[in-house]
């Protein structure tokens, strides 16, 4: 019996060494997969060439007006991507409440938000170098007929002190900064304001229009928010302040000390020229331009519309199977949507094919719009076809596409073929094919045996495929963003 319990015990007790090790065994790849993370700091960044900044969708961070990416925190990203000399990523965050997250789960670099510093953010996140100073204030609208009242009279139909606040409804994100106001407000009043909370995809201007529309009475923002704003809803009231001078500033995560470094030292400077003051004030105080803006049919932020040709493009890109922004986005960088323009070399249209090239598909000076857009469609479906039997990957092809549309077939061919002579990957654009198509300015690589189009200023192709795929993302971002409401 002993003997038994004996060689049971020593069953469980191997099992048990067993399921420790393997437990063990498990744990460790999470434990070096997190030490891996944490050195994702300035030289992983520039590594991979890319900055990936997480930004709210908004009518002052970011946004497309007339087809062109804008915004106040867009511009400085910018700025601070090419100081670095990386590429910046755009990730719009449609839900804030998520945006700690993200940053803290890598997939983000930067928080660019309009983000005001506080204590609990600063728990989880490293903030930057102060961008500008602010102060939160109430938005309440004002009475019917005001235009008609003396200041009096308007005031004393408003609210003028906070304590006038006590029982009043207030609606504002829950993790926004404007939430933990109204907390400690409450408890400074010594009376409880009732704050009603929104989800996270529920924007500070959404609720200033709501407020303006007298869907809600009361909300918190920013003052510099919030005084752009009254430029469109002028019927909101702003004088009330809820705070006292706070700090805006970007965020990085704690173990990003390099990069908060770099924007430190980067934005300093920055901050004493005249580009920075300009940002500023075209951004926060330029209220004829935020007016029509806003008021624009091609304010993305709004309607989502990139280009007075969007349902043209739309209907015309079937077929060729490719995104209709894609198209919107190269026929920005062709003509800006102008179909008036005629380049240099005698270009023309949307879609700035040559004559030859338009004569070929059908069309002249005196094609309409549609002509113009279809006609383009099908060259590029002709250079996709002639493509296909070298590119398989269509989501590749479509760079190459892009550059043949730009320099011609001919260059192509000849960069594919540098890339396999020097043991590159020809079917594949960045890194290889785009590196030999920019070496064809040089004698060594256009006068190479292999090379039968001689030279090319391949740094042009180069940014312009580049540049169209940049501009589709943010195309893409915009539209994404509307859809999504």
């Amino acid at each position: 019996m002993i003997n038994r319990f004996s060689f049971l015990l020593g069953i469980y007790s191997i099992l048990l060494i067993g399921l420790l090790l393997a437990c063990g065994d498990k744990k460790t790849p999470k434990i070096e997969q997190k030490e891996a993370k944490q050195k994702y700091d300035i030289e992983t960044i520039k590594e991979k060439g890319v900055l990936r900044a997480l930004i709210d969708y908004s009518s002052t961070s970011y946004f497309v007006y007339k087809g062109q990416p804008m915004g106040y925190e867009y511009e400085l990203l910018e700025t601070f991507a090419n100081y670095i000399d990386v590429d910046l990523e755009v990730i719009p965050v449609k839900n804030l409440d998520d945006i700690i997250t993200l940053l803290n789960t890598y997939q983000g670099d930067v928080i660019a938000a309009n983000w005001t510093v506080t204590k609990e953010r600063a728990k989880e996140v490293k903030f930057t170098q102060l961008n500008n100073l602010t102060e939160q204030v109430l938005i309440q609208r004002k009475p019917d007929g005001y235009q008609n009242m003396s200041k009096a009279k308007l005031n004393s139909l408003l609210l003028t002190s906070v304590t006038e606040l006590a029982g009043k409804e207030v609606y504002v994100r829950k993790n926004s900064s404007f939430y933990s106001r109204l907390v400690n407000l409450s408890d400074e009043i010594g009376a409880e304001i009732d704050i009603k909370t929104v989800d996270g995809d529920i924007s500070t201007e959404t609720l200033i229009e709501q407020v303006s529309k007298g869907e809600i009475d009361y909300t918190i923002a920013d003052r510099n928010i919030a005084r752009i704003n009254t430029s469109f809803f002028n019927n909101i009231d702003i004088s009330l302040s809820v705070s006292l001078k706070q700090r805006i500033s970007w965020a990085v995560r704690k173990n990003s000390p390099e990069l908060a470094a770099a924007i430190d030292e980067w934005l300093t400077e920055f901050k004493k020229t005249v580009e920075f003051k300009y940002l500023y004030q075209k951004y926060f105080k330029n209220i004829y331009s935020y007016r029509n803006r806003v008021i624009s049919d091609f304010y993305s932020a709004k309607s989502g519309i990139i280009s007075p040709f969007d349902d043209i493009i739309k209907d015309k890109t079937k077929a060729i199977n490719w995104d209709w922004r894609l198209i919107a986005a190269l026929i920005y960088q062709e003509s800006q949507f102008d179909p008036s323009v005629v380049s240099w070399a005698g270009a023309s249209g949307l879609m700035q094919l040559m004559p030859t090239t338009a004569q070929q598909f059908g069309i002249d000076s005196n094609s309409t719009n549609a002509d113009q857009i279809e006609a383009g469609i099908k060259y590029l479906k002709y250079l996709d076809n002639e493509l296909k039997e070298k590119v398989f990957d269509p989501n590749e092809r479509i760079k190459f596409v892009l550059a043949a549309y730009n320099v011609g077939l001919g260059h192509i061919w000849d960069a594919m073929r540098l890339a396999e002579k020097y043991e590159l990957d020809p079917m594949v654009w960045d890194g290889n094919v785009a590196e030999m198509l920019k070496n064809k300015s040089k004698p060594k690589y256009y006068k190479d045996p292999v090379v039968r189009h001689g030279y090319c200023r391949g740094r042009e192709p180069y940014y312009y495929v580049k540049e169209v795929i940049e501009r589709f993302k943010h195309y893409e971002n915009v539209t994404d963003s509307i859809n999504s409401k």
